[in-house]
């Protein structure tokens, strides 16, 4: 039995700060998987060109979100940055001419994200790149041989597609070249919008609907205090409260999670109560990486100058993998 290290590959946008939902679904599982893989982690700059967007905002999310990835305990020699490695754009090229219309045609997402643009404005302009954007992302993944993506129950369709560009790649080619990526589902917690327990948090609801790690503790109380309980509509144990009991055990409050549970069980639970001690879990929680993140913004220059060497480190695996793809599909390297 090998004891080599298989590989794992995600990547995140750029998108403002790492909020609880960010982190407890899957930045803090990245940051453990890194004891037991040979892991690479990437800030998809390209792929935050699919929606409207500013180009002064991208370029500072970029760095903002590398630098919080580290706060959070990504390895600097983890992390790359996308538009950095030209490698897999030009790898996408070459893909994208293995993975039919009508396969792309059926990716959910770019449906959802058309009609989160119509909804704001019906003649609102869609991106060629937002169709497309799937095959990049294969390439992120393919591009490194990943073994394994961790990924959620709603990002299956992605790696398939990834999958299935593989297959039909190392089939074409009479060549078993790419390895098929498997799905890492690894345990994680679905975080709710403390403001509308029926939707996912995230940014794009607005400021009240998500928790930035790197905010002040004053807020993450006041946004902690104000989270929606019961809304009346729902027998047992409501969205919002189920949230709250979720969020005080990701925070490593377990005796107060059983001792605060069985008050509801009992019909003798206080909601200040509940609201106190997960207000006190999540300002422990994001303390260290606060104070962290601080650290790497006084010494900004240094570990964005880290990050950049991280990313030619790794370009390097990119390199070969596309000089090697060439040679397979008859494309022209430049020392031929």
């Amino acid at each position: 039995m090998s004891d080599q290290k298989k590989n794992v590959l995600s990547c995140i946008q750029p998108t403002g700060d790492i909020h609880l939902g960010n982190y407890l679904g899957a930045i803090k599982n990245w940051v453990d998987l890194q004891e037991d893989y040979n892991c690479t982690y990437g800030v998809v700059d390209y792929h935050s060109m699919t929606m409207p967007y500013k180009a002064k905002n991208l370029r500072e999310n970029t760095w903002k979100m590398a630098l919080q990835l580290l706060a959070c305990g990504i390895q600097p020699e983890n992390l790359f940055i996308q538009s950095l490695i030209p490698e897999h754009s030009e790898l996408c090229w070459i893909l994208g001419n293995l993975c039919s219309f009508g396969r792309l045609n059926l990716m959910t997402q770019f449906k959802d994200k058309t009609s989160q643009l119509k909804e704001s404005d019906k003649d609102a302009f869609v991106s060629g790149g937002l169709f497309y954007y799937p095959v990049l992302q294969a390439a992120d993944i393919l591009i490194y041989h990943a073994d394994f993506v961790p990924i959620g129950k709603d990002q299956v369709q992605h790696l398939e597609l990834s999958r299935d560009i593989a297959q039909r790649f190392n089939h074409q080619f009479d060549k078993e070249y790419f390895t098929h990526p498997e799905p890492l589902f690894t345990k994680n917690t679905k975080i709710l919008s403390l403001a509308n327990p029926a939707k996912k948090m995230s940014k794009s609801l607005g400021e009240k609907h998500y928790v930035n790690i790197f905010g002040d503790e004053a807020r993450i109380r006041k946004q902690v205090k104000s989270a929606v309980t019961d809304t009346g509509e729902s027998e047992g144990i409501s969205p919002g409260v189920q949230n709250l009991f979720d969020l005080l055990l990701a925070s490593g409050k377990i005796d107060d999670h059983t001792s605060l549970m069985n008050d509801f069980n009992n019909d003798a639970l206080r909601y200040s109560d509940l609201k106190n001690a997960v207000a006190e879990g999540l300002v422990v929680l994001c303390k260290p990486m606060k104070e962290r993140y601080d650290e790497i913004n006084f010494n900004k220059k240094e570990f964005k100058n880290r990050i950049k060497d991280s990313s030619s480190d790794i370009r390097k695996s990119a390199k070969k993998t596309l000089r090697e793809v060439k040679e397979i599909v008859g494309i022209l390297n430049p020392k031929d």
